[in-house]
């Protein structure tokens, strides 16, 4: 069929382009414009009527003007698929940007994605571990979950990212794991240390990068988590691949979803952003999970800033409400110069009961995280206390619990950028620290678990084995 050029824009408004048209258009189908220097830029329908098309450019309207013309292609979005793809830099639209040669497609897959049957999905298990202490330990990280950071801005959630990134594997299979890294609106800066990190740590071997700068235009934003998100369907479920998908930052996505939404002159929701914005998010976040039959597996973490640090802001707000927990970066940890500075009390993982305990980590790890969380609380709060009546006033009891909440924060949760942590190192570490409390205040843990891991017990048990091993 014949492809009609249209003449009839009659709107340019921010990255929008309004057309008149008479043949019917589709939903999402791209659009090629060629203005007059004879340049072509991309674009997509955004919205559709009996007489007016709304496009959305990809590349920004700078120069498109009504003697433009319009080429609908009856086609949509897509993104090359191959397994070539790990080892590479993308930009945020998918196109090579490392110098490398273009990515011979295996396959061609709409970004939008395919829909799963709830039916299909499994519910997601075995523990992904992390190497960074205050995650593993307390907030566990499951195969096939979505758990995003909540950040503020000036915190280091960039270097937490690339430590999950370089650090995160599968314990005890020796099953494929790969790291997709999705960065939007980041800046020349963060895209350098993001390259240079993945390059020098050699992590970039099984990761697929894609980025997205502050510079290239906002609609770009809103393809990439979805072009990164395709990438990971694609080798989890054609190549049995357990994929981590970090997503950094949706802050500026939603900011741009907002940009998008103001330049067609909808009537905005809560604090300017838009009444599907919510929809629009979990079209992002629900593409992770596990599907029956199927040996790969789609993690997600998102990570976003909080403006001026609210939790109740529509975009922390709506992410804790489709995900399944979050971590909270503290500026408060961060001001005392803890790396990485995560708040370990309004932190949740709310899949984490399933992917820890007997056969995923440790027996002893549920009760064990259990008294650590009721041990910190209580020495937080001990705190407050100690600020209006001063420490003197504090019984011996209530000294250790404050002494044991400045150990967990000095010892437990601070770990270095290159310090990779194993599950075990988590646990005996905790344990270290549940022992300067007398045994009768671990009454979260079991008799038996404290006398086969308390640290008195297990001197102990080394000294009588030695004690054996000389007799024999």
């Amino acid at each position: 069929m014949e492809m009609k050029e249209y003449k009839t824009i009659t709107q340019v408004a921010g990255p929008l382009v309004f057309v008149e048209k008479t043949e019917p258009v589709a939903y999402g189908e791209l659009v090629t414009l060629t203005l007059p220097d004879g340049s072509t830029r991309r674009g997509q329908v955004l919205d559709t009527s009996k007489d007016i098309v709304i496009v959305q450019v990809f590349e920004g309207t700078r120069g498109v003007d009504t003697t433009s013309t319009v080429r609908f292609t009856g086609d949509i979005v897509k993104l090359n698929c191959s397994q070539d793809m790990l080892g590479r830099i993308l930009s945020g639209s998918g196109e090579p940007i490392d110098g490398g040669p273009k990515i011979v497609p295996e396959e061609r897959r709409p970004i939008v994605g395919a829909a799963i049957n709830p039916y299909a999905r499994q519910y997601p298990r075995e523990f992904i571990q992390t190497g960074i202490s205050a995650i593993d330990g307390m907030n566990t990280l499951v195969r096939g979950q979505k758990l995003p950071i909540f950040s503020g801005s000036g915190l280091p959630h960039n270097d937490i990212a690339l430590q999950v990134a370089r650090q995160a594997k599968v314990l005890g299979e020796a099953e494929e794991f790969a790291v997709i890294f999705a960065a939007m609106g980041i800046t020349y800066e963060e895209a350098y240390q993001f390259m240079n990190e993945f390059e020098r740590t050699g992590a970039l071997e099984r990761a697929v990068v894609f980025l997205n700068l502050a510079n290239d235009p906002a609609i770009e934003r809103l393809l990439t988590p979805r072009m990164a998100l395709t990438a990971a369907e694609f080798l989890a479920y054609e190549y049995d691949l357990h994929i981590l998908v970090i997503l950094t930052d949706m802050t500026n996505y939603c900011e741009a979803l907002r940009e998008i939404s103001a330049a067609r002159e909808e009537v905005p929701g809560r604090r300017g952003y838009p009444g599907y914005m919510y929809t629009d998010l979990a079209t992002i976040y629900e593409r992770a999970g596990r599907i029956r039959g199927r040996k790969g597996t789609i993690t997600q973490m998102p990570i976003l800033t909080m403006p001026g640090d609210d939790i109740t802001h529509p975009i922390p707000d709506l992410t804790g409400y489709i995900t399944e927990g979050q971590i909270v970066l503290s500026r408060e940890l961060h001001a005392k110069g803890i790396y990485p500075p995560i708040n370990v009390l309004p932190s949740l993982s709310r899949l984490m009961k399933e992917g820890i305990g007997e056969g995923y980590t440790r027996d002893d790890h549920p009760q064990w995280n259990d008294q650590m969380y009721a041990a910190y609380a209580e020495g937080v709060d001990l705190r407050g206390l100690v600020a209006i009546v001063g420490e003197e006033a504090l019984s011996e009891r209530d000294r250790l619990f404050l002494k044991f909440a400045d150990e967990f924060e000095r010892r437990f949760v601070q770990q270095g950028r290159y310090e990779d942590r194993d599950i075990e190192q988590t646990l005996d570490l905790g344990w270290e620290l549940l022992s300067m409390l007398p045994e009768r205040e671990l009454t979260k843990i079991e008799r038996k678990l404290i006398e086969k891991y308390h640290p008195k017990y297990r001197k102990g048990q080394a000294k009588a084995e030695e004690a054996a091993e000389e007799a024999s």
